[in-house]
C-alpha cells in the first residue's frame, strides 16, 4: 500500500491553506513556496480540490483559494477522496482477482487493512492536524523562511 505523491501533496497544499486562513485568499504560488511543490502541480490538484467542493477560488488582486467549508468539516480522506487518490493494500484494487482472476490467500487480510486505514483517515479533519505541535512548529519555520527568502530576494 503506497499513497502517492499526489495525495501526500494535496493533503499537504489543504493543511497549509487551512494554516493561513486568517490571511486571506491563499495563492498556489505561496503554498508552492512554503511547501516546496510545483506550481503547475498545485494547478492541477486545486482544480481537483474546487471540483470536489473543497476550496473555492477568489479571482483578481489579492486572489487566490479559500476552504470551502470550515477545516473541522474536512476529513483528510475527503481531500484524497477529491484527488482521486486510493489507500487500498490489496494488489487487485479490491476487486478480489489478485492470483490468476481469483481471490489470493491474504487478500481478506488487505482488505481489513485498508479499511482501517480508511477509518483512521477519516477520523481526521484539517482542524485537527492544525492544532498539532509538530505541525505548529513546521508551519512556524516555513513561514519564518518564506519571509527571509522575501527580504533577501527585495532590493
Amino acid at each position: 500500500m503506497r499513497l502517492t505523491t499526489k495525495g501526500r501533496y494535496a493533503v499537504t497544499a489543504m493543511l497549509d491553506l487551512a494554516l493561513n486562513v486568517q490571511h486571506g485568499p491563499t495563492s498556489l504560488g505561496d503554498i508552492s513556496q512554503r511547501q516546496e511543490i510545483s506550481l503547475s502541480y498545485l494547478e492541477q490538484l486545486f482544480a481537483r480540490l474546487r471540483r470536489a467542493g473543497l476550496v473555492t477560488s477568489v479571482r483578481g488582486p489579492g486572489g487566490g483559494y479559500l476552504l470551502a467549508r470550515h477545516p473541522e468539516e474536512i476529513s483528510v480522506s475527503q481531500v484524497i477522496d477529491a484527488v482521486n487518490e486510493t489507500v487500498d493494500a490489496t494488489r487487485c484494487q479490491g476487486l478480489s482477482d489478485c492470483q490468476q482472476g481469483s481471490t489470493c490467500l491474504t487478500h481478506h487480510l488487505w482488505c481489513e487493512l485498508s479499511g482501517q486505514i480508511r477509518n483512521f483517515l477519516d477520523g481526521i479533519t484539517l482542524a485537527q492536524l492544525m492544532q498539532r505541535p509538530d505541525v505548529i512548529r513546521i508551519a512556524s519555520r516555513q513561514e519564518h523562511r518564506a519571509k527571509v527568502s522575501i527580504l533577501t530576494v527585495s532590493p
